[in-house]
């Protein structure tokens, strides 16, 4: 049982399958209206709708509709001239074939819409038609005729319902010349890799969750003057400006994504040298003057140092012990020869 007023009757066009269908509305708009008061006393200001030659306002069946020509002149159009149109779409959807949902481009999605069987022999084919879109992981692309113009649409299954997306036309969509920035940017790895970063603790996002923050501030708004009280006060949001520091913006970004959903921040390295603040000119540091501590350098410089007159200590050792042995050699060699008598006075 349908809640809401069809907008279309007619009928989807599968081939030779006819299946009558109710249009019905999908979205609906909650988002809070206004009128236009007189500022000096409150009284509304409504539109009127007057006849320009006659200057009386008409009822709305008087009105009827016309098209301008370039010249200013006025071309009547009835509603019996559009319908005698040998347009095919006029009462019905005609499916023009299938494509993969990924095919068509986000852009040309335009309003949505629900398609009802209408009466219980439309059951069987309306059944029919869903579960083969469904089987086949496809969307069909269609045209329909609606509010005096002919359009492009897409037929999808949401739960087991037919819902139907007006699609713009091709030549509906601008181009993107002259949209992107036009000076040469280069990205560093390093700005990429905080960006995925910052991706990462942003994570996913569950849209039936979100909600208008700025429709329940008005809501509270109008009640609270409505009822006399002082409107809640909302805090400002944080001015926008320049990112002079894309790294640093990224930087901050990561870690205050990361404080919001409660994770430990680590303390993020720095990514280029920054400039040692100077000592102001004309004043003396107060600290207490130490002796500094010899570093690793020194240290290893008075160890090679100690290793040198170690070595050297050494060898002067070998040497003299070397000298001690030759001379204790030639001593007895020299007392040998004084105790051993010449063969020659022998004989």
């Amino acid at each position: 049982m349908l809640l809401v007023r069809s907008i279309w009757n007619g009928a989807i066009s599968f081939g030779l399958v006819s299946i009558p269908i109710k249009l019905v509305n999908a979205t609906e708009s909650h988002s809070v209206s206004f009128r236009q008061i007189h500022l000096e006393d409150g009284g509304r200001i409504r539109y009127r709708k007057v006849c320009e030659l006659e200057d009386r306002e008409v009822t709305q069946g008087e009105i009827g509709k016309a098209y301008e020509d370039a010249d200013g002149t006025m071309i009547p159009i009835t509603d019996d001239d559009l319908a005698a149109l040998p347009i095919p779409t006029a009462k019905t959807i005609e499916i023009e074939g299938f494509v993969p949902a990924e095919s068509v481009d986000p852009l040309q999605v335009d309003a949505a819409y629900y398609l009802a069987a209408n009466g219980v022999p439309a059951a069987k084919p309306y059944t029919l038609l869903r579960e083969a879109l469904k089987r086949s992981g496809k969307v069909a692309i269609c045209k329909f005729a609606l509010r005096g113009r002919e359009r492009l649409g897409m037929l999808r299954v949401v739960d087991d319902v037919l819902a139907m997306h007006a699609l713009l036309w091709p030549d509906e969509i601008r181009t993107t010349e002259g949209v992107a920035p036009d000076t040469g940017v280069t990205v560093r790895d390093k700005e990429l890799d905080l960006a995925d970063a910052l991706m990462d603790t942003l994570g996913e996002v569950d849209l039936a969750s979100l909600h208008d923050d700025y429709r329940e501030a008005v809501e509270e708004l109008i009640a609270a003057k409505a009822s006399g009280e002082e409107p809640p006060s909302i805090p400002a949001p944080a001015p926008g400006g320049k990112v002079l520091d894309l790294m640093a913006a990224l930087e901050k970004s990561v870690r205050e994504a990361k404080e919001s959903r409660g994770e430990e921040v680590a303390e993020v390295a720095p990514m280029r040298s920054r400039p040692t603040p100077k000592q102001p000119t004309g004043k003396k540091s107060t600290a207490t003057t130490k002796t500094a501590a010899p570093s690793a350098a020194a240290k290893k410089s008075t160890a090679k140092s100690t290793a040198k007159k170690t070595t050297a200590g050494k060898t002067a050792e070998k040497k003299s012990a070397e000298k001690k042995s030759t001379a204790k050699k030639t001593t007895a060699k020299k007392t040998t020869a004084k105790k051993t008598p010449s063969r020659k006075r022998s004989a």
